[in-house]
């Protein structure tokens, strides 16, 4: 399976497992109460919702990666579309960081 397969069958799985968050208010919310272990975001976010996104992030101390479409996310999960994600599990997190991080086409803020 390729690698990009797996990070979005990851994504699945962690949402099955409910450690998976969306919603751009209670993303945010996940990242100032400390519950956020990880946040995704599609690479084609407005540039004002990723610049949010990131501010908080860094200002948390929360690892953000950006990549791959709002559809394509959406579509691991079983919606429409995604822009973004929070990860409330630290082993889901790692592992969806650890496959992100082989995926070429992803961007890695941290």
């Amino acid at each position: 399976m390729k690698t990009a397969n797996k990070v979005l069958s990851r994504l699945g799985l962690a949402t099955r497992a409910g450690k998976l968050i969306s919603g751009e208010e209670i993303v945010l919310k996940a990242i100032r109460s400390g519950e956020a272990k990880l946040v995704l975001l599609a690479g084609d976010a407005s540039g004002n919702t990723a610049k949010k996104i990131s501010d908080k992030c860094k200002s948390y101390g929360v690892p953000l990666l950006v990549g791959f479409t709002r559809f394509e996310l959406g579509s691991a999960v079983g919606k429409p579309e995604r822009v973004m994600f929070a990860v409330t599990d630290r082993g889901f997190a790692d592992m969806l960081a650890a496959g992100w991080n082989h995926h070429s086409e992803v961007e890695n803020i941290e």
